[in-house]
C-alpha cells in the first residue's frame, strides 16, 4: 500500500514524501487528507506513523472512572448528561465517602489510575476537591489522580474568584497529577458559540492546559467532532493543540471523540445527518495521528466508538484503548451503546485478535506488570 506512485496518483506525493522523512503537514496537506476518498490509503500512512512510534504495541490501563456529579451549568447542547440543579429527577452528587468507595478493588487488583470529571457544580467548593484527593491518595497511595478537565478548573476558580494557576497549584499540593483532556470540545469561536456557549473559550481551555504543563501536570487533549465543525474547524483545533505541545510537551494522547446524536439536543443540519459514519471516525483518527506528530498516543476510546471501530482504529494509527473504566455515565448518557466495563483478560485479548502487543501502562505510558497486586 505504501507505494509512492499511487499516492501521487491520489494527489499525495508530498505528504506521502512528507510522512516518509518524519516531516510536519501543513493545514493544506491536512485538506488533502481529509478529501482523499481511499480510506485504506490514510489509514497506511496513520499506521506507518503509528508503528514507527510504537511499534506494535497497543496500551491499555488498569482504571476507574468517577463522575462525581452531573449537576452542571454549563447546558451544552450537545450533552445528554447534565442537571441544571440538585432536586431536578436523575441529579446526583457524590459525597467524599462514595468517592473514596468507588476505589475499593473488591478484592481484584488495585486501580493504576482513577479518572475523576464532572459536571461544573455550582456550589461545591475547591477544598471539596482538595479534600477527595487527599482522601484518595490516603486510602490508595499508589494510585494516579487524573482529574478534572481545564472547563472544570476554570469553573473552580471563577466559583473561587481566584486565578486558574492558583486553582491548579492548589490541587496539585493535594496529590493531583494528571489531567484527562475533556471540555476541548471544537476550538472554533463561531462554532463553540453554538453547541456550549457558556463554557469556557477555547483560548482559555488552553491557557489553562498551558499553566497545568508548566507545573508538571500532564495531560491529554479532545476533539469534538461531527457535529456543526468544518474540517478546517478539526484542522484548526488539531493545530493549535500541536502549537501548544511544542511549546509544553505537556500533552501525552489526543482523544478524538464522535459527537454521539442519540440523547443530544443539538439539531445537526440536513447536509450533516448521515455523514457521521464509522469512516468519518477513522479518517479522522487516521489524520489526526498524522498531523499530531508531536503527541505520542493517539487513544482509539471504546466507550464511544464501540469495540469493533476501536480495533479497526488500531490499524488507522491509534495506539491506545483507555483502560477497564467500570462505570462511565457521561458517554453512555449520550447514547453509547459500549459496555460500561471491560477485565484485563478482555482489553488483551480485544488487542490480540487485532494484530497488536497488549501493554498495561500507568497514567504516563510506562509500562506496569501485569501481576503488580495481585
Amino acid at each position: 500500500m505504501l507505494d509512492a506512485g499511487y499516492y501521487a496518483h491520489l494527489g499525495l506525493g508530498s505528504v506521502f514524501e512528507k510522512v516518509m522523512n518524519g516531516d510536519r503537514l501543513s493545514i493544506e496537506d491536512g485538506r488533502k487528507l481529509f478529501a482523499c476518498e481511499d480510506i485504506n490509503a490514510l489509514g497506511a500512512l496513520a499506521h506507518h506513523a503509528r508503528t514507527r512510534m510504537h511499534g506494535d504495541s497497543t496500551y491499555y490501563v488498569l482504571n476507574r472512572h468517577v463522575n462525581y456529579t452531573n449537576v452542571c451549568v454549563n447546558a451544552c447542547l450537545f450533552c445528554a448528561y447534565q442537571k441544571e440543579e440538585d432536586e431536578q429527577e436523575g441529579a446526583f452528587c457524590l459525597s467524599l465517602d462514595d468517592i473514596v468507595a468507588k476505589l475499593d478493588p473488591k478484592d481484584g487488583l488495585p486501580y493504576d489510575e482513577v479518572h475523576i470529571v464532572g459536571g461544573c457544580h455550582p456550589k461545591l467548593p475547591l477544598s471539596f476537591f482538595e479534600e477527595a484527593i487527599g482522601r484518595i491518595k490516603e486510602t490508595y497511595p499508589g494510585i494516579v489522580v487524573k482529574a478534572f478537565t481545564a472547563v472544570e478548573i476554570a469553573h473552580f476558580a471563577e466559583l473561587e474568584n481566584i486565578s486558574t494557576q492558583e486553582v491548579l497549584e492548589r490541587l496539585k499540593a493535594a496529590g493531583l497529577e494528571a489531567m484527562p483532556g475533556g471540555g476541548a470540545e471544537i476550538f472554533a469561536p463561531e462554532v463553540r458559540e453554538k453547541i456550549c456557549p457558556r463554557k469556557a473559550t477555547g483560548d482559555e481551555w488552553l491557557n489553562v492546559a498551558r499553566e497545568a504543563h508548566t507545573l508538571g501536570i500532564t495531560s491529554n487533549c479532545t476533539m469534538l467532532f461531527g457535529h456543526l465543525e468544518s474540517i478546517d474547524d478539526r484542522l484548526d483545533h488539531l493545530d493549535k493543540l500541536r502549537k501548544l505541545q511544542d511549546e509544553t510537551n505537556g500533552f501525552s494522547c489526543f482523544i478524538p471523540l464522535p459527537f454521539l446524536t442519540e440523547n443530544s439536543m443539538l439539531e445537526l443540519p440536513e447536509e450533516r445527518k448521515g455523514k457521521h459514519t464509522g469512516l468519518d471516525k477513522l479518517r479522522t483518527i487516521a489524520i489526526s495521528r498524522l498531523m499530531l506528530d508531536n503527541i505520542p498516543h493517539i487513544k482509539a476510546y471504546w466507550v464511544m466508538l464501540g469495540v469493533k471501530l476501536a480495533q479497526a482504529a488500531l490499524h488507522f494509527g491509534a495506539d491506545d484503548l483507555d483502560g477497564t473504566i467500570v462505570e462511565e455515565k457521561i458517554g453512555h448518557d449520550a447514547g453509547a451503546a459500549s459496555d460500561q466495563a471491560m477485565t484485563i483478560p478482555q482489553l488483551e485479548e480485544m488487542i490480540v485478535r487485532s494484530g497488536f502487543n497488549p501493554v498495561r501502562r500507568n497514567s504516563f505510558f510506562k509500562p506496569v506488570n501485569a501481576e503488580q497486586g495481585a
